[in-house]
This record gives C-alpha cells, sequence and structure tokens, in this order.
C-alpha cells in the first residue's frame, strides 16, 4: 500500500495532512529542570525536559509566564513550538530552543488567564 494517487483522492490527502500537521510538534513531558540564566543576569529560568513523540530525543522547553509551571505535572503531553530564533538559544537562556504552548490539549495561556481548566483525567 503505497500512497492514495489519483484526480479523486483530496479529502483523503487533506485529512491525512490535518493528522499530520502537529506530527512533528506532539511531545512527551519527562519532568521539570531549572536553568539558570546566563551572567551578568541570575535567575532559575522555568524549563521542563520533554521527550519527543516523533523520534523519541529529549529536549528542553522554557514555561513562559509567572506560575505557569504549575500546571504541568509529570508524564503530561505537552505541544512545544519553536522558541525565537529559529534553532538558536534566546535571551540569557543557554541551550533552550522550545517553548511550551499547550498542556493536555489546553492553551497554557488560557489557564494561566484562567479561562479554562485542566481536564480531569
Amino acid at each position: 500500500m503505497g500512497k492514495p494517487r489519483g484526480i479523486r483522492t483530496a479529502r483523503k490527502h487533506v485529512n491525512h495532512r490535518r493528522e499530520q500537521r502537529w506530527a512533528d510538534k506532539d511531545y512527551k513531558k519527562a519532568h521539570m529542570v531549572g536553568v539558570e540564566a546566563k551572567q551578568p543576569n541570575s535567575a532559575i529560568r522555568k524549563c521542563v525536559r520533554v521527550q519527543l513523540i516523533k523520534n523519541g530525543k529529549k529536549v528542553t522547553a522554557f514555561v513562559p509566564r509567572d506560575g505557569c509551571l504549575n500546571h504541568i505535572e509529570e508524564n503530561d503531553e505537552v505541544l512545544v513550538a519553536g522558541f525565537g530564533r529559529k534553532g538558536h538559544a534566546v535571551g540569557d537562556i543557554p541551550g533552550v530552543r522550545f517553548k511550551v504552548v499547550k498542556v493536555a490539549n489546553v492553551s497554557l495561556l488560557a489557564l494561566y488567564k484562567e479561562k479554562k481548566e485542566r481536564p480531569r483525567s
């Protein structure tokens, strides 16, 4: 079985693309780590270690906003996106190239603004 080909396969292609759209961004969370800011700043930036679903690699992702780390629990599925400079670290956070966008399929911003709650599992 190969790819569907032909003039009447548009729906199949659209549905497949819709499912695959997040294939490079769906990740599993492993556990939380603190990353120290580079000189001359002094802070512990809140980050999480996540294991990518697509290839099993472990990367560090930044958790934006004050207190958002409290919404993330061990073994949550999170959605991460690029963080700024196209594959480079940003600002004073060394080696962090991703940021957390969703937790358990709920937007982190909505959780932060208390517009939504985490789904009960």
